[in-house]
């Protein structure tokens, strides 16, 4: 049973791989070239709105195309208020990686556009409440013993030798994780562990709306975040026959409150609350879930009963 883990883990890794490479490659390249900088021009006019200055547009834009490590470096080089650091960290904890993620997401049947809606929409939603909510928080961050400073790479060979490197150890990365978990996953079904986890976490899923064979994708996506948690839905799609409904409810929940630990551990050194930061991600996500379920179930029954009246 552990080499079946294995070989489900490798198939994974390389479905997933061949997405994560290329994506990272080409952002990695695009970060040596005025494109970035065109884009948080074109974005620095709307920060006001949702209490940024001009230049949180540049750790907003890095978090977005390339992933939060690189949105916090930025970050450590600005004077920001502390509500302004507040802001951008609910804002890139509920959209960042947004390229890779969201084609990672669509490997498994979501639609790209519900993805980015509802990532993107959560975070404009989330920074113009706290915007208008919080009144405080005007003194300057004051951030933890950490560097910001990276190595400056020039001339475009090794421009293009650092990118293929970051990729390569993106999809290295992957395949550290997904696969022992796959072969953690895979022991857990033979030996019937998987039941009685499925049975525990049963009436949470039922509250979201979703049925028993989604819980070891919500406790992935959790854990290791939402490529991870795609990587363990292939599999249970083909496996489990998940349906489409339960889908996207599993997906929608994860897009707002993924990987928990690091995303909430990695804002410490910018000095701001996160026990906040955790429980906006996951009273939104239960939220959001629920509404879209309840919406979901709504309009089934109405065509149900269309049908119904046609037949």
């Amino acid at each position: 049973m552990v080499m079946r883990g294995v070989k489900a883990g490798l198939a994974t890794t390389w479905t997933l791989g061949k997405v994560i490479f290329p994506i990272t490659l080409i952002v990695s390249l695009l970060q040596y070239t005025p494109i970035l900088l065109w884009i948080i021009e074109k974005v620095e006019p709307f920060m006001k709105w949702i209490g940024l200055s001009g230049d949180a547009a540049i750790p907003l834009v890095l978090g977005n195309f390339l992933n939060l490590y690189a949105s916090i470096g930025a970050i450590l080089t600005l004077d920001l208020t502390v509500k302004e650091v507040f802001i951008l960290a609910v804002m890139l904890s509920f959209s960042h990686n947004l390229i890779i993620e969201t084609t990672v997401a669509a490997k498994v049947g979501i639609k790209l556009w519900v993805i980015v809606i509802v990532r993107v929409g959560l975070a404009l939603v989330s920074a113009f409440i706290i915007n208008i909510v919080w009144n405080g928080g005007d003194q300057l961050a004051k951030y933890g013993m950490i560097s910001s400073s990276e190595e400056n790479v020039t001339g475009w060979a090794n421009i293009i030798l650092e990118a293929i490197e970051k990729a390569g150890l993106g999809v290295i990365q992957l395949a550290i994780i997904v696969i022992p978990l796959m072969v953690f996953i895979q022991v857990m079904k033979e030996l019937s562990w998987l039941d009685v986890f499925s049975r525990w976490m049963s009436p949470f899923t039922r509250v979201l709306g979703m049925k028993e064979n989604t819980t070891t994708t919500l406790a992935a996506g959790l854990v290791f975040g939402l490529a991870y948690g795609a990587g363990v839905m292939i599999q249970a799609v083909e496996e489990d026959g998940v349906e489409q409904k339960d889908l996207y409810l599993a997906f929608i929940f994860l897009v707002a409150c993924h990987a928990v630990i690091e995303d909430t551990l990695i804002f410490i050194p910018l000095g701001i609350p996160v026990w906040p930061l955790l429980a906006i991600r996951l009273i939104t996500a239960i939220l959001l879930t629920a509404v879209v379920s309840f919406v979901w179930n709504r309009l089934q029954h109405s065509q149900r009963k269309e049908a119904t009246y046609e037949g």
